[in-house]
């Protein structure tokens, strides 16, 4: 994704202003409903999420090493991610169901000192695809959800302190409001 412009901040790419927001899952009678989407245009959608679960030094050592009594936790949370999102309107009432084109999970370890707040885990990020006529950002939210909680469950026995942090989108593209990126370096959403 060489074309994606870096340093965007949240909002740049579309209409942030008051009058142009609006919550297309609520009627004019403020009853939840499912948008119609039907008039539409087919546009290719791409959406990249990512998310951090936090753990103990030890417990990151046990993944890394494939010492897990469960298995490959890496492996299997990337394959869950994946079932996540193709699960997505099944999770989330007022999704719609989209014939996906592209699933993809990257999970790295993240050792002691790395990070500014010295926390160590494993840094998940998600990229989702459709050709459709609605965006596919939550499915890409709910890959990285469902990877973070699959690590999780896989180690529990061993830290129970896991912390599930900072899942959010990075990037959207297509549609009517086309490009919108989060303020991250560009190589991070390659």
């Amino acid at each position: 994704m060489d074309h994606i412009p870096g340093g965007l901040n949240a909002g740049t790419a579309q209409d942030t202003s008051a009058d142009s927001r609006e919550l297309t899952h609520i009627d004019e009678r403020g009853q939840a409903r499912m948008v119609d989407v039907s008039e539409k245009d087919d546009t290719k959608r791409i959406a990249v999420a990512e998310g951090f679960i936090a753990m103990d030094p030890d417990t990151l050592e046990m993944i890394v090493s494939g010492k897990a009594a469960k298995g490959d936790v890496l492996a299997t949370a990337r394959v869950a991610g994946i079932m996540g999102a193709k699960q997505t309107s099944s999770l989330i009432p007022m999704c719609h169901p989209l014939n996906i084109t592209k699933a993809k999970v990257d999970l790295e370890a993240v050792g002691a000192g790395v990070r500014e707040d010295g926390r160590v885990g494993i840094h998940v990020t998600a990229t989702c695809g459709v050709t459709g006529k609605t965006g596919i950002e939550m499915e890409a939210l709910t890959a990285c959800s469902v990877a973070c909680l699959t690590v999780y469950d896989m180690c529990k026995a061993v830290d129970r302190g896991m912390e599930i942090t900072e899942i959010h989108l990075l990037l959207k593209e297509g549609g009517k409001t086309g490009l919108w990126t989060r303020d991250v370096p560009t190589e991070v959403l390659q």
